[in-house]
């Protein structure tokens, strides 16, 4: 469903505007379009590719640098066997429903979150209409309020709508089921009823080799190359704990009925961090500090359990002092989330942090926030951020072998009491025969408690009964002269153990659409003139070189000055098409191109140039190094267009439509 947006300059958001200019201007066009397309699969021309590669190398530069991380890049073909033990293969589903007529499959929390808040568009409409009829002709009125109560809901209705949309992440496949028979949900464009919801595994499987017979999938996430590396990216960090991995790389997902443009699709690109500590520290981040005063708009689980989708501005030190967020590396996370999606040009008001509930979660996940933008579509989840405490490394490290451990030598001696179990193997063997092995890997794997509490048995009864699986009854008793069950000091000089992991992951494509979305407005005087006002850093072009006319002496001083930007590291375009100034500067507003350097006689004269900023549309003039000067300040946010425009001298005149 579509929500009000404006956009920032106060405009009404028209969605369909937008989504033709990025198609139009090859942001992105649907892939194999000659052939018909395929939902859900999309190509990304120029400008998209600039766009990508800006939040890229600021992600880089924003995580990987700035925490010293190590970056990896994994294979994206995944063996069965690696997915079956992460717990993908069982677990990675969403629910879906089909149309038994006509075959059509919906994702079905996504069916009933559209139709319920269409239903509540429809009635807040109605009463709107009602309200506005009351002000007119009685004679008039009393045949179209009819048609109104007919669609029109009553404020218990509303409410209970509203309660279910906050909570729709929480429900499982059988209460979808049971919400599409109460609130009679079929299929919106036929009316038919449809069956009820399955789970539908969202991994592409394929098959590695030309015999086929090794099953494999494409990846759903970059994680899991990073978790069977560990203890080499252990052994290349000098084993030095806490530290992060990172990985930016494609991941493909079998998405059920894909809708919303690039926001969900069946391939996409992901920028993943594990970020590895002890969980005996408390998971402390040692640069907490200094993220301790940013504020989040926090809308926790209790409140969307209560059927509320309130937030509250929570500066991350007291929501991890409080336990609204479980630790502080996922609170710092949290904070640099922000502060990235901030320098991408996400609008701070269209941005809060939403606590995933418990039937929500992911399977190896014990708490998680999502970063979640404001679009038109709605609240849109861009980021994950994810205490996925040590389940990884620990389902593969049983599943291999592998030691998937940090070891480091403890600063003082750690002594250790504990009951301690001698099994007599000369006799234990010729005892238990074949069912040796079981019963001996029962006894290793007592708990301290019942071994105190066999070493009395042992001592009163002279034998002691223990549990061990597919032997007998379950039941198997030890006499004396077989074990002994004593109390003794061990000296731990050496501690062992698992790291926990805290994974923020990063949705490349829904942070892009979004960041655009943020950033689109027109013109007042002409709502026909689109202008994406990117960040610098982020636009994929920064500067459109102007020549006034393709007059030879305007082509020496456009290739220097494309040059002396190439060689600083400013990506730039020509436009030395026929079309006025004005027109060449507006469909490169349309790019984001935040600066123009126009080209004019004067030029040749005194080798001075006007430079133009996209959103004032205001222009200066100043000889060619001081505007190469200004356009790597302002490219590197070392000053703004009014530092600029305070210091260069206003230039009025030449942008003609």
């Amino acid at each position: 469903m579509a929500h009000p947006m404006t956009t920032k300059n106060g405009q009404p958001f028209d969605r369909a505007s937008l989504e033709s200019l990025m198609r139009r201007r090859l942001f992105y066009t649907p892939a194999f379009e000659i052939y018909g397309g395929v939902s859900g699969l999309y190509d990304l021309g120029p400008p998209g590719c600039g766009l990508q590669s800006n939040i890229i190398e600021i992600w880089r530069k924003h995580f990987v640098l700035k925490e010293n991380m190590l970056e990896v890049d994994c294979t994206m073909l995944t063996p069965y066997e690696v997915l079956k033990t992460s717990g993908h293969v069982d677990k990675f589903s969403d629910w879906m429903c089909k149309d038994p007529k006509t075959g059509e499959i919906f994702r079905a929390d996504h069916l009933v979150e559209e139709v319920l808040e269409s239903r509540l568009k429809g009635n807040k409409e109605a009463r709107g209409q009602k309200q506005d009829e009351e002000k007119e002709d009685p004679k008039k009125k009393k045949k179209k309020v009819k048609t109104i109560q007919a669609i029109k809901m009553d404020d218990a209705l509303v409410q209970e709508y509203e309660e279910v949309l906050a909570k729709i992440d929480n429900y499982s496949g059988e209460e979808l089921g049971l919400l599409m028979k109460k609130y009679e949900i079929k299929n919106p464009a036929t009316g038919s009823e449809l069956e009820p919801p399955v789970a539908f595994n969202l991994m592409f499987g394929t098959s590695i080799g030309p015999s086929s017979n090794l099953p494999a999938f494409l990846r759903p996430e970059t994680a899991q190359g990073q978790f069977l590396n560990f203890q080499k990216l252990l052994e290349f960090n000098q084993q030095s704990m806490p530290f992060a991995s990172a990985s930016i790389g494609k991941s493909f997902r079998n998405e059920i009925s894909p809708r919303s443009g690039l926001l969900r699709v069946r391939e996409f690109l992901m920028a993943e961090i594990e970020h590895f500590v002890d969980p005996e520290s408390g998971k402390k981040h040692p640069r907490f500090e200094d993220v301790k005063d940013v504020e989040l708009e926090l809308l926790n689980r209790s409140v969307q359990l209560a059927g509320k989708t309130h937030v509250e501005t929570t500066p991350i030190s007291k929501a991890v002092s409080e336990g609204i967020v479980d630790n502080e590396t996922l609170g710092y996370f949290l904070a640099r989330i922000q502060q990235f999606l901030l320098k991408l040009g996400a609008d701070p008001t269209k941005i809060r942090f939403r606590q995933h509930m418990k039937n929500e979660m992911a399977h190896y996940a014990t708490d998680c926030w999502d970063a979640e933008l404001l679009t038109s579509y709605g609240w849109i989840e861009c980021v994950g951020c994810a205490d996925r405490s040590a389940y990884d490394l620990t389902v593969h490290a049983k599943r291999t072998n592998a030691p998937l451990v940090v070891r480091e030598v403890r600063k003082e001696p750690l002594r250790i009491e504990e009951w301690q179990c001698d099994i007599d193997k000369k006799r234990f063997g010729p005892r238990f025969k074949k069912d040796g092995k079981a019963v001996e890997a029962a006894v290793e794997a007592l708990t301290q408690d019942l071994r105190e509490k066999l070493s009395m048995d042992l001592k009163n009864e002279g034998k002691i009964v223990i549990d061990v699986e597919g032997v007998g009854d379950g039941k198997v008793e030890i006499d004396k002269e077989l074990i002994a069950i004593e109390k003794r000091t061990r000296i731990e000089n050496t501690r062992e153990y698992t790291p926990n992991v805290i994974e923020p992951s990063f949705g490349i494509g829904r942070i892009l659409y979004s960041i655009v979305e943020h950033n689109y407005w027109t013109r007042a005087e002409d709502e026909a003139r689109g202008v994406i006002s990117f960040p610098p850093a982020v636009a994929p072009t920064k500067v459109l070189l102007v020549p006034l006319s393709t007059h030879p002496d305007f082509r020496p001083l456009v290739r220097r000055l494309g040059d002396k930007l190439t060689h600083v590291g400013v990506s730039y375009r020509v436009d030395d098409s026929n079309a006025s100034i004005g027109k060449r500067y507006s469909r490169n507003d349309e790019l984001g191109t935040p600066f123009g350097i126009t080209v004019d006689f004067q030029s040749v004269k005194d080798n001075t140039f006007t430079l133009r900023d996209r959103d004032t549309t205001r222009q200066v003039r100043a000889n060619e190094e001081e505007v190469c000067e200004a356009i790597m300040n302002l490219v590197e946010g070392k000053e703004t267009w009014d530092d600029v425009a305070k210091r260069l001298p206003i230039f009025e005149g030449q942008e003609v439509d």
